[in-house]
C-alpha cells in the first residue's frame, strides 16, 4: 500500500498526532510517495504544522443501525466524521477511506461536523414507526473530540434524548463529558442514561504516545468520579488492551475505576482492520522498535495467525490461550474491585417504556 509520507527534515511525525504516514484509502487507484528534492518551501512549513481543520455539513440521516451479534446496541449517532484525538489503533480511521481521504494523518486532520443532528434526531424519533432502543454516542468517532467545545452537536443530540426520554449510552476518552452532567443526570435518575470512559493506560507516556490528544487518563478518572457523585451509572472501558504495552495494566486500570466510582468494566482487544494494521505496525517501529516484534508476534497469537479478526464474537476478545488468560485475568479483577455486579446481559441502561413524542396526543385522551 502506497504512503504518503513526510520526508527530509520533516519526516518526523508532528507534534500531537498519532499516524506518522498518510496511506492511500483503499479504494484509491493512484498512489503518490513522498519525494525529498532538497528544496524547502512555505507549502513544506504548512504541511509541517499539520492543522485540524473542521468542516460543517448537513447530513441526510443520522441514526446508524447495525445486527453485529456481539454489540450490545443496534442504533448508534456519530456526531463527527473523524477524530482529532488521533489514537493510533482506531478502527474508525478506515471509514475516511469512503471520502477519498487517507485514514492516516487525514483522519486527525480532516474532521466533519454533522451540524443538523440534532435537528434530524427529532425527526427521526417523531416518527410514527420508530422504535425506540438505546442508542450509543462513540460507536465509532468520539463525541466530545475537541470541536464539540464549538460545535455542541452532542450537546444538542442529549437535549433531543432528554425531550422524548430516549435512553442513550456514551463511550468517550474526553473529561468534556462533565459539561452535559445538567443533562445526563436528571437523564439517569430516569434510567435513561449510562457513560463509559475509556481509560486504555495509566501511563501518561505511553498514553501520549497511543492517543495524543485524549484526556490525560487520570484526568479520566477524575470525570469517572465526577459522574458518579452525580448519580450517573458510570463504567471503564479498557480498550484497546494491547500485547506487551499495556495488558500488564488491566487490574490497575480495573482497581482505579473501581475507586473513582465506577460500576462496570468492560475489555477489548486491539483491532487492527484495513488501512490500520499498517498505521499501527508503523507507529510501533517508531515508538516502540524494541518490542514491535514481540508485540505482533502476541497479537497474531490471538489472531489466528493474522494481524486482524474480524469474525463475529473473536474478534473484540481474541481466541487461543493467551486470548484465554487475558479474559480470565479481567474477570478475576473485577471480581476484587467489585466490578459487574449487575446480572450479565444486563449491560447499558435502556429503559425504553418511558419514551414519548413531545406534543403527541396519546389515544384515547379524548375521550
Amino acid at each position: 500500500m502506497p504512503l504518503r509520507t513526510l520526508t527530509g527534515k520533516h519526516a518526523d511525525p508532528r507534534k500531537g498526532r498519532g499516524a506518522g504516514v498518510n496511506p492511500e484509502g483503499r479504494f484509491e487507484q493512484v498512489g503518490r510517495e513522498g519525494y525529498d528534492d532538497g528544496w524547502e518551501s512555505a507549502a513544506q512549513d504548512e504541511e509541517r504544522a499539520l492543522k485540524t481543520v473542521v468542516t460543517d455539513e448537513r447530513a441526510k440521516s443520522i441514526i446508524a443501525r447495525n445486527d453485529s451479534p456481539d454489540i450490545p446496541f443496534t442504533q448508534s449517532i456519530n456526531p463527527y466524521q473523524g477524530c482529532e484525538h488521533g489514537c493510533i489503533y482506531c478502527y474508525a480511521r478506515p471509514s475516511h477511506a469512503y471520502r477519498n481521504l487517507s485514514p492516516g494523518i487525514d483522519f486527525e486532520t480532516k474532521i466533519f461536523a454533522k451540524i443538523n443532528a440534532p435537528e434530524l434526531l427529532r425527526k427521526e424519533l417523531s416518527k410514527p414507526g420508530h422504535k425506540c432502543e438505546l442508542i450509543a454516542l462513540g460507536a465509532n468517532t468520539d463525541p466530545y473530540q475537541p470541536a464539540e467545545r464549538s460545535r455542541g452537536i452532542t450537546r444538542g443530540i442529549l437535549e433531543v434524548c432528554a425531550e422524548f426520554n430516549q435512553p442513550v449510552g456514551i463511550v468517550t476518552k474526553n473529561a468534556m463529558v462533565e459539561r452535559d452532567i445538567d443533562i445526563l443526570g436528571p437523564m439517569a435518575a430516569k434510567g435513561l442514561a449510562e457513560v463509559f470512559l475509556s481509560v486504555t493506560s495509566l501511563d501518561h507516556e505511553l498514553a501520549r504516545r497511543m492517543e495524543p490528544r485524549c484526556t490525560a487518563p487520570s484526568r479520566r478518572l477524575q470525570a469517572v468520579r465526577a459522574l458518579a457523585d452525580a448519580g450517573i451509572p458510570v463504567g471503564v472501558m479498557v480498550a484497546p488492551v494491547v500485547p506487551f504495552l499495556n495488558d500488564q495494566e488491566i487490574e490497575a486500570i480495573v482497581a482505579a475505576a473501581a475507586e473513582h466510582g465506577a460500576q462496570r468494566s468492560a475489555y477489548i482487544l486491539m483491532r487492527l482492520p484495513f488501512e490500520v494494521k499498517t498505521l499501527f505496525r508503523e507507529w510501533l517501529e517508531r515508538n516502540y522498535p524494541l518490542k514491535a516484534a514481540h508485540v505482533m508476534s502476541r497479537v497474531q497469537a490471538m489472531r489466528g495467525g493474522r494481524d486482524n479478526d474480524p469474525e463475529f464474537g473473536s474478534r473484540m476478545r481474541g481466541d487461543g490461550e493467551f486470548a484465554h488468560i487475558l479474559a480470565r485475568r479481567f474477570d478475576i479483577a473485577c471480581k476484587k474491585a467489585g466490578l459487574n455486579q449487575a446480572r450479565r446481559g444486563e449491560g447499558m441502561q435502556r429503559d425504553t417504556s418511558q419514551f414519548r413524542v413531545p406534543g403527541a396526543v396519546k389515544q384515547g385522551s379524548l375521550f
